[in-house]
C-alpha cells in the first residue's frame, strides 16, 4: 500500500531548538512522533517529544555522540537510547516492527519502513510523524480522527488488544483527553471482549494507567464507559459509584489523582487495593490519611482544625475537605480552606527525652503518661507551649505515684 500524501503544517517551536532540535539535526531522516505530534495539531501545549529514527540503535546512539549529546542506553533491547542536551532528555527510538507479542510484551526487529512503524502504534492519533520542517506523515488518518474527537485503534482492534491488553486501558484515557461525543464502536466491543485479558497485565501497569486517566480534567464519561464495558470491575472492583468524583469536578477540587481515587474508595477498601494494585508506602498513606475521619466543615472552629492539623498533614486536611464539600452542599468551604492554609501545622512539643529530664523512670509509663498530655494538648486545641506541658506532665506524674 503506497504511502499517504505528506502534509505541512507548522512545526511546534520545541522541535526547533534545544535536545530535540539536535536530535533531528543530527539523526538524517528523523522524525518526532507520537505525543508531540498529536498535541501539535490539536493545538496543546506540547513538553515532551519522542523522535523515531530509520537507523538500529547502535548507529543511532553514535551519531548522537558524534553531534555532542549526552546518550543512556535506557531501553537498548527495545531500540531505545535517551539523548540528554543541557539536561534536556529526548527518547530516540528504533523504527521497530513487532515479531511476536503475548498480550503484554513484544519481540521486535528494526525497519526502515515508516508505515510499518506507525502499524504497530496503538490509535491512529498516536500514529503521526513529523519532521523538524513541519512535514506530516499521517498513514491512518489520525488528524481526521483528531478533529472528530474519535479515538480509534490503527487497525484491527482484537488485534491490538491482543498485542498488549493495555491498550483498553490507555483507550479510556485518550477517550478522557481527546474523545467527543460517542466511542468508537468497534474499540468498545473488541475492549468488551477482551476484558479477560486485562488479567495478564502487571500491577504496576494498570496502577499507572488508572492514576493517568484521573488526570483528565473530567475523566467521568470515560469511567462510566469503563464500567459499562466491565474493564472498572476487572481493573478496579472496590470503586464506588462514580457521583463523588462527579462532584469534586464540578466544584473544582484539584486533579490530583489520589484524591480522585479516595472518591471512588470506602477506607476500608484501601489495604485490598493497596496490595493488589501494589501502591507506593506513600501512596497507600496519603489515600488512608484522605479517608480518614474526621473531615473537616465549615463550622469547625480553629481548635478543631488544628486537632486535624496535629494529626496529619496540611495536604491531607485539605483533602478531606474537598471530599466533605463533594459529599454535601453548603456554604463555606472556600473560606475553611483558606483558614487551613492560612493555619500553621501544631506540633506536639514534648518528647521521651523530656519526660525522662523531668525525673520519670524510663519505662512503659513514659509512653502512658505522653499519650494522656498528648490528648490532653489536643483536647485544648494544640495551643500549650512546651513549658505549660512540662508541667502538666508533672501533674500526671505525681497522680500516678500517688495512685
Amino acid at each position: 500500500m503506497s504511502d499517504p500524501p505528506m502534509q505541512r503544517i507548522p512545526p511546534p517551536a520545541l522541535l526547533g531548538r534545544g535536545a530535540p532540535a539536535a536530535v533531528l539535526a543530527a539523526l538524517p531522516g528523523a522524525r518526532a512522533v507520537g505525543g508531540a505530534v498529536r498535541d501539535a495539531l490539536a493545538g496543546r501545549p506540547v513538553h515532551d517529544v519522542d523522535v523515531a529514527a530509520p537507523l538500529p540503535p547502535e548507529a543511532i546512539a553514535a551519531r548522537l555522540r558524534e553531534a555532542g549529546l549526552k546518550v543512556f542506553e535506557t531501553g537498548l533491547a527495545h531500540g531505545t537510547v535517551t539523548a540528554v542536551l543541557e539536561r534536556e532528555p529526548v527518547e530516540v527510538t528504533s523504527l521497530r516492527r513487532d515479531l511476536t507479542t503475548d498480550g503484554r510484551h513484544a519481540e521486535v526487529e528494526w525497519t526502515t519502513d515508516w508505515r510499518e512503524d506507525a502499524a504497530r502504534r496503538d490509535f491512529t492519533i498516536n500514529a503521526m510523524s513529523l519532521s523538524a520542517a513541519g512535514d506530516l506523515w499521517d498513514y491512518f488518518g489520525g488528524r481526521q480522527d483528531l478533529a472528530a474527537g474519535r479515538v480509534r485503534f490503527v487497525g484491527d482492534p482484537a488485534t491490538r488488544l491482543r498485542e498488549d491488553y493495555l491498550r483498553a486501558l490507555r483507550f479510556f484515557r485518550f477517550q478522557a483527553r481527546y474523545g467527543r461525543g460517542a466511542p468508537d464502536p468497534a474499540a468498545v466491543a473488541a475492549i468488551r471482549a477482551a476484558v479477560p485479558g486485562l488479567a495478564r497485565l502487571s500491577a504496576e501497569r494498570v496502577w499507572m494507567e488508572i492514576k493517568r486517566l484521573l488526570q483528565a480534567p473530567d475523566p467521568r464519561e470515560a469511567l462510566a464507559l469503563m464500567a459499562e464495558t466491565g474493564v472498572l470491575g476487572a481493573v478496579l472492583p472496590e470503586a464506588a459509584e462514580p457521583r463523588l468524583l462527579g462532584r469534586l469536578v464540578e466544584i473544582g477540587a484539584p486533579v490530583e489523582p489520589l484524591l480522585r481515587i479516595a472518591a471512588l474508595l470506602a477506607r476500608e477498601a484501601v489495604d485490598g487495593v493497596a496490595r493488589r494494585l501494589r501502591l507506593s508506602g506513600e501512596e497507600r498513606a496519603t489515600l488512608e490519611a484522605l479517608l480518614g475521619p474526621p473531615r473537616p466543615v465549615p463550622g469547625d472552629d480553629d481548635a478543631a482544625l488544628r486537632r486535624l492539623l496535629a494529626t496529619g498533614s496540611q495536604a491531607a486536611v485539605l483533602g478531606r475537605a474537598w471530599l466533605a464539600e463533594a459529599a454535601q452542599d453548603g456554604e463555606g468551604w472556600a473560606e475553611l480552606r483558606r483558614r487551613i492554609e492560612a493555619l500553621p501545622q501544631p506540633v506536639f512539643p514534648l518528647q521521651g527525652r523530656d519526660a525522662l529530664a523531668a525525673g520519670l523512670p524510663p519505662g512503659p509509663v513514659v509512653g502512658r503518661l505522653l499519650a494522656a498530655l498528648r490528648a490532653w494538648w489536643l483536647e485544648g486545641g494544640c495551643v500549650a507551649d512546651r513549658e505549660t506541658c512540662l508541667l502538666r506532665l508533672r501533674e500526671l506524674a505525681a497522680g500516678a505515684t500517688r495512685g
